[in-house]
């Protein structure tokens, strides 16, 4: 049986050489291609392709943001890829619904076996940050990431694009709606995570795994 997947990187020479990788085992075959969150969960809402696998780091929408999209769609489910093995950004992709984590830096198997595994409804997370797992349930705290669960998805997508460096009309061009829309977002954000300036979003956006540093 053929596992139908669709890549999400905002690299082309990244998704170019996992196409390669995967086209060349019989068991897969990468139907699609997308180079940021918004395409990918269109993408996935169209096709269904049995895996999704997903860069976190993307321009418009993050890899995050759009696994915690992409796992509404059924039959489709997702593989976090990384180049991040820390604690905060394996936690923000398996509560965003990842069902696995690989890490960019890991052995071409271990991404061949996080799909198979998946595949066959399991779970998997590249043996770099399954001890991330584990401590976060040994030993719990308040991160970045568990605080950026109070916004709600929208919230988040603004969160993002402030981060990028978009002004408030600027992001609602981008996301189709008015200035007073993403400045009443805006103001509900900064209240939320308690952070009034601009810089400190970022730095906020930058920890939850929002955006590349």
């Amino acid at each position: 049986m053929t596992t139908t997947i669709l890549l999400a990187d905002d690299h082309r020479i990244v998704r170019e050489g996992l196409r390669q990788l995967l086209d060349a085992q019989d068991a897969f075959e990468v139907i699609a291609e997308a180079d940021d969150g918004e395409e990918a969960v269109q993408i996935a809402e169209a096709q269904q392709p049995d895996i999704a696998i997903m860069d976190i780091w993307m321009p418009r929408l993050s890899g995050i943001d759009a696994i915690r999209r992409i796992s509404k769609t059924r039959g489709t489910r997702s593989i976090a890829l990384s180049m991040h093995d820390s604690r905060t950004y394996v936690e923000e992709a398996l509560r965003a619904g990842a069902s696995g984590y690989v890490v960019k830096s890991s052995a071409t198997e271990d991404l061949f076996e996080a799909i198979s595994a998946v595949r066959a409804g399991r779970s998997y997370l590249s043996p770099a940050v399954a001890q991330q797992v584990v401590e976060a349930i040994t030993r719990p705290g308040d991160t970045s990431a568990s605080a950026a669960a109070v916004l709600t998805g929208r919230e988040r997508e603004v969160l993002q694009l402030i981060a990028e460096g978009h002004s408030s009309k600027e992001i609602a061009g981008l996301l189709g709606v008015s200035l007073k829309t993403i400045e009443s977002h805006r103001a509900n954000l900064m209240e939320k995570l308690n952070i009034h300036k601009v810089s400190s979003l970022v730095r906020f956006a930058i920890r939850s795994g929002l955006v590349s540093p």
